[in-house]
């Protein structure tokens, strides 16, 4: 069985389906529906990689109140094991606007700072016997980056929508041996193309950049450039952790023994899974 180790967020949003995204000016809009749900990117790969059949520990930062019991309850009834740093006050809250086209404008309303780590122990244990570690964006996860690579476990880091300036992410793009991002922060694909060739240059084992409907494309140093399309989905019901389910299908794939052109329509099956849920993750079998 595959054993990966996730770090990062994990939280509890309010998702509100509306027509269209707000425009920058006041306005009123009605909501088509809302509900609540278990959020976060971290999240949305540890519940992906459990329901594939990964060993999965998510380290993760919650508050002290009623929303924390609900986002660990969430993931252990997923069969993630969970180490949580809890810290006074409020747990990670978003509010997510979401237009039937996969927009979204994403509001945080909490976030819980991590100010000393209480399960290091356990934390290293875990990681030291992962086959991989994924490392979130955030910065009670940024230290896990020169650990993972101590330990000589191979870092995979997703930087999202990165605009290919931002310091924010450097770190994570600098320790990352496996690299995803979004086209959403350079959507010209000469541009994106020349930063995915800039980071194998300088070391990385393999960029991987999804295109929304267009697929998604990988760069690796030892095979070059592979493509795959958008696996087709019928109907598209919650767009909330496409991404996350696209890594975590290739990760899985990956870490089986598969090649990157298999791992790639791995990652688009699962994220067509996904689109086709309402949560995160599409439901264990």
């Amino acid at each position: 069985m595959a054993t990966v180790f996730v770090a990062g967020p994990a939280s509890w949003n309010q998702l509100v389906s509306v027509p269209r995204l707000p425009e920058g000016r006041p306005e009123t809009l009605f909501a088509h529906g809302h509900r609540t749900t278990l959020g976060g990117t971290s999240a949305g790969k540890a519940l992906n990689l459990a329901g594939l059949g990964a060993d999965v520990t998510l380290r993760t930062v919650v508050g002290d109140d009623e929303t924390a019991d609900r986002i660990l309850d969430t993931l252990t009834e997923a069969k993630v094991t969970v180490i949580a740093e809890r810290v006074p006050g409020s747990s990670e809250r978003h509010l997510n606007l979401m237009d039937a086209d996969g927009g979204r404008v994403s509001i945080y309303l909490d976030l819980p700072e991590l100010a000393e780590a209480a399960h290091r122990e356990q934390v290293s244990t875990a990681l030291r016997s992962a086959d991989a570690a994924v490392i979130d964006l955030a910065e009670h996860s940024r230290p896990l980056l020169a650990e993972a690579r101590g330990f000589g476990v191979p870092v995979w880091c997703d930087i999202h929508d990165y605009d290919g300036v931002a310091d924010y992410h450097r770190q994570f793009i600098e320790a990352a041996e496996y690299l995803f991002l979004n086209d959403d922060g350079m959507s010209d694909p000469l541009r994106l193309r020349g930063f995915m060739v800039s980071r194998v240059e300088a070391g990385t084992r393999l960029v991987v950049a999804t295109l929304g409907a267009q697929g998604a494309v990988a760069l690796s140093a030892a095979d070059g450039w592979h493509r795959v399309a958008a696996t087709p989905v019928e109907t598209i019901v919650d767009t909330n952790g496409a991404g996350d389910a696209f890594f975590s299908g290739f990760l899985f794939a990956h870490l089986g023994g598969e090649g990157i052109a298999e791992a790639l329509r791995a990652g688009a099956d699962q994220a067509a899974k996904c689109l086709g849920s309402p949560g995160l993750a599409p439901p264990m079998s």
